[in-house]
């Protein structure tokens, strides 16, 4: 039989383990070693999205900002590029939170960027 050594250590690690399995369906709430697999599994999965959220959320508002630029008569790159020859700066999140809510602000942004 082996020998077990610490106890106490042991069963808080696997106590602490087992909290982040709260909310799992079935055996994966209560069984440590189906537990483990999963929780792991989740924090690859944490670890990856946490990335991945940043993407997801700059493609939003890229596909907001070229149906706002389409509505005033052009379209995202070339809005984007005609800022850039302006050095208008403004960062993607603002103009897509404009082209959402203040659909006036934004107009006088394209304005900007277009002159007649």
């Amino acid at each position: 039989m082996p020998r077990a050594k610490n106890k106490v250590a042991s069963h808080r690690r696997r106590k602490n383990f087992l909290k982040l399995a709260k909310g799992f369906w079935g055996k994966r709430k209560n069984v440590w070693t189906i537990a483990k697999h999963h929780i792991e599994k989740g924090l690859q999965y944490a670890y990856r999205d946490r990335r991945n959220k940043k993407r997801t959320f700059r493609r939003l508002w890229i596909v907001r900002i070229n149906a706002a630029a389409r509505m005033n008569g052009t379209t995202y790159s070339r809005l984007m590029h005609a800022l850039k020859e302006k050095n208008i700066t403004i960062n993607r999140k603002i103009l897509a939170d404009f082209a959402m809510n203040k659909p006036d602000v934004f107009r006088l942004i394209v304005e900007q960027a277009f002159p007649k």
